[in-house]
């Protein structure tokens, strides 16, 4: 009896640890990134422009803000002179991190007195993508793009009804 009192025991016993639980643990962690932002530090400016009477034209602003021209003359009056820019803006984030950039893919209408003008091809320093100093977080972003000038066109200051968008994300 005491033989099969023990032989259970001892059979119990590793029936026990044969269907035993175990268990195993983990840590959870996150990293808040720093959210990208971006702020206009300038807007661009096409300059004084004297267009052709008989052709349309195009003022091209780069990046750089060097201004090219055709069928159209810059302005040389002193009294109408006028700064040539691109649009620029204060990129912010994460050191380091990378981003996209989407410029404007339709036209912008610039409204004058009487008419009517389009800005498009926008061109971006840098493109497509741009990179975050470090340690920082910040990077300029220039923006230019061409204006289409009519065939005598309007005098007058031609502006957006509404400012286009320039968008970064984060890759």
């Amino acid at each position: 009896m005491k033989k099969i009192l023990v032989i259970s025991i001892v059979m119990l016993a590793f029936a026990t640890s044969i269907f035993a639980q175990v268990t195993a643990t983990a840590t959870a962690t996150a990293t808040i990134v720093t959210p990208i932002t971006i702020t206009n530090a300038g807007n661009m400016s096409f300059g004084n422009v004297i267009p052709s009477a008989t052709l349309t034209g195009t003022v091209i602003v780069s990046p750089a803000g060097a201004a090219t021209y055709s069928n159209v003359t810059a302005s040389v009056l002193p009294a109408l002179t006028a700064t040539i820019s691109a649009a620029s803006f204060n990129v912010t984030g994460t050191p380091a991190a990378t981003y996209s950039i989407t410029l404007p893919s339709t036209d912008v209408t610039l409204t004058g007195p009487t008419s009517t003008m389009l800005v498009n091809t926008f061109t971006s320093t840098p493109t497509p993508t741009g990179t975050l100093s470090s340690p920082a977080g910040t990077q300029t972003l220039l923006v230019g793009a061409t204006l289409h000038v009519g065939i005598a066109q309007a005098a007058g200051t031609y502006t957006t009804a509404t400012p286009f968008d320039v968008t970064v994300n984060y890759n």
